[in-house]
């Protein structure tokens, strides 16, 4: 059952929430149709719940730093476009609506009438920089966009915006609240949420799986308002939007993943709205403690991992969830837009961070990096009028980094997003321990009762696999060191101040060092790069990409040279592909027989714009013999 119309769930009011057999049941007809006959009359109401309790917290944009980097440099070139995108354009399209002045020119593609697809996201960008760095600038910019917007609807808070602008107008606005110190931000988000709840129809149509116009349903992509509502609920206490979330969970879909990973019924939707209606799931899970919820968000979880994701970790070719039958190694035989990649990474990185959050597991940090270093972090920054980066393309023909025709698509609202989450998932806390989830260079500041710890990371990971942690407080503090030790890896050691750990450390778990630490003192993990061939399906094991330790390698494209096949072992992988020594990364091709090969595999993140290359092999077909 794909419909969920207003009288289902409202049929006998929003607070009956009953939890079956691990299913979410909003009102008993809902739940006679999705349980089977009598369901709903079992379980306990959600409303009456307690709160979940998380196990590990982040620094919620605030303490941490990045250093010099790559990474640093895409934040910084993000930033620079977004300031310098002049606010005059930006509000034309409500200030034309409203008959007010509207100087400017309108900025156009996705945003022509508009900005409603993005406004929203680019107020939380600017709110969570302004957070993350205190970056004035950005808060300045998002202050003057919200006033200027706010002139253009009266009390009655009729913003004029569907599900979709208004679902990102809530976050954005609650991130204006919470990391910006906005005074007006909640009094206008309660505004218009009153008007919302009285117009917003509560119809939905079914996803249908072979209608191109429909298979994200309707009304358009709404996935995530419980999870936002959800946040302006514990960030006001206002009970309207607590009630409000409730109206938009999502039970039909959500439920498929109740007691499996391998739904038999998932495929065909929308791929980045339903992986990022996960997070509305997760935020219901944190404000009720339900733990169907957390059961359903870490089946869905693994169903990404096990059947949708690529090696890159991005996933939905054409925008849709595959099939499990070789549907996706077969995707990367047609169409170029293989993956939807800033708002992929942007759901990835939410529901990564929930799991990790509520679970305290290490592995959910792997898709974290595989994201950041494939997925956002191999995007090149919007530029112009809103020539941003979209699609991925991973095709066995080849592909090259390519913008979007129409600018200002929305990818450009989740990029921002992407960067200044940047922050937000190198480290976490609790009590007791620093954590440390990426390897990226950056310094973290952890307020402690005894005093703050200042930790500084250095490394070139992911080209290096040596990080160094430099510690620095004002008196000796102990406390545990976990980090992650991803599930690729082999062998990773640690040393403290030279001196070897003598622990084993498990691919997929955490290593944890719990000490007196001083200030000086010098952490060195190797988290060895390895070297491998990842199918991209269990349909096509031999329908390889050739990863170096989180990273995906791709080949030049650019050269006239003859072709070859990968070999069939790892092994083998790691004695043909030697480094160059004077490029980071990238390495050479030396297969057996002496035979040189003139392209070079390097990182799919160092990748230009409008270059060429190879990502997918498949190493069981002849060589074509081209003269």
């Amino acid at each position: 059952m794909e419909d969920i119309t207003r009288r289902e769930f409202l049929a006998q009011g929003i607070g009956a929430v009953p939890v079956v057999s691990g299913l979410i049941v909003i009102g008993s007809r809902l739940g006679a149709q999705e349980t089977g006959a009598g369901a709903a009359s079992g379980g306990t109401a959600v409303a009456d719940a307690l709160p979940a309790k998380t196990v590990l917290e982040p620094f919620d944009y605030r303490g941490v730093t990045l250093n010099e980097s790559r990474w640093r440099t895409q934040y910084l070139a993000a930033r620079e476009f977004y300031l310098n995108v002049p606010d005059d354009d930006i509000l034309k399209g409500y200030r034309v609506a409203a008959g007010l002045p509207a100087p400017g020119e309108t900025l156009g593609g996705w945003a022509k009438v508009n900005t409603d697809e993005i406004f929203g996201q680019w107020l939380s960008g600017f709110a969570r920089m302004y957070r993350a760095t205190g970056d004035e600038a950005a808060r300045t910019k998002a202050v003057g966009l919200v006033r200027g917007w706010a002139k253009t609807f009266g009390a009655d808070g009729n913003c004029r915006m569907g599900t979709y602008g208004y679902d990102k107008m809530v976050c954005g606005l609650v991130d204006l609240h919470l990391y910006a110190d906005v005074p007006e931000a909640m009094p206008l988000l309660q505004s218009i949420t009153r008007w919302a709840d009285k117009t917003f129809s509560r119809e939905r149509s079914r996803r249908d799986r072979t209608d191109p116009t429909t298979y994200y349903g309707l009304p358009h992509e709404w996935y995530t308002l419980s999870e936002n509502l959800y946040r302006a609920y514990q960030a006001s206490g206002d009970p309207l939007f607590k009630q409000f979330a409730e109206v938009w969970l999502y039970p039909a879909y959500w439920n498929k993943f109740a007691n499996t990973a391998s739904p038999p019924d998932a495929q065909g939707a929308h791929a980045y709205s339903h992986c990022n209606t996960f997070s509305s799931a997760a935020m219901a899970y944190e404000v009720t403690g339900d733990p169907a919820y957390l059961r359903i968000i870490r089946n869905a979880y693994d169903y990404f991992q096990n059947t949708q994701c690529f090696a890159t970790g991005g996933y939905g070719p054409t925008e849709r969830l595959m099939t499990p039958d070789g549907s996706l190694g077969r995707s990367l035989e047609s169409r170029p837009d293989t993956a939807e990649t800033p708002c992929g990474t942007w759901a990835a990185f939410k529901l990564s961070r929930y799991l990790t959050r509520f679970t305290g597991e290490s592995r959910y940090g792997d898709w974290m990096e595989r994201m950041l270093y494939n997925g956002i972090g191999a995007s090149p920054v919007p530029r112009g009028r809103g020539e941003a980066f979209y699609y991925a393309d991973y095709r066995v023909a080849g592909g090259m980094k390519t913008r979007y025709w129409e600018g200002f698509p929305c990818c450009s609202g989740t990029y921002i997003q992407d960067v200044a989450d940047y922050h937000n998932i190198i480290y976490y806390k609790d009590a007791n321990a620093l954590y440390v989830n990426l390897y990226v260079p950056s310094t973290v500041t952890w307020s402690r009762g005894d005093g703050d710890v200042r930790v500084s990371q250095e490394t070139d990971y992911p080209e290096d696999s040596s990080v160094k942690l430099a510690m620095a407080m004002q008196k000796p503090a102990r406390f545990a060191l976990p980090f992650r030790v991803p599930a690729w890896t082999r062998g990773a050691t640690a040393a403290v101040t030279r001196q070897r750990v003598d622990t084993t450390f498990t691919p997929g778990s955490r290593g944890t060092i719990t000490r007196e630490w001083r200030d000086g003192d010098r952490v060195e993990l190797d988290i060895p790069l390895v070297m491998r061939l990842e199918p991209v399906d269990s349909f096509h094991p031999d329908r390889v990409a050739a990863v170096r330790g989180p990273v995906v390698l791709v080949l030049d494209g650019d050269w006239q040279d003859p072709n070859f096949n990968l070999p069939m072992h790892n092994d083998e992988l790691a004695r043909w592909l030697v480094a160059d020594p004077k490029q980071p990364g990238v390495f050479h091709v030396h297969p057996p027989g002496g035979k040189r090969v003139m392209p070079k595999f390097q990182p799919f993140y160092a990748v230009a714009e409008n270059y060429p290359y190879k990502m997918y092999f498949d190493r069981n077909v002849p060589v074509a013999k081209l003269w």
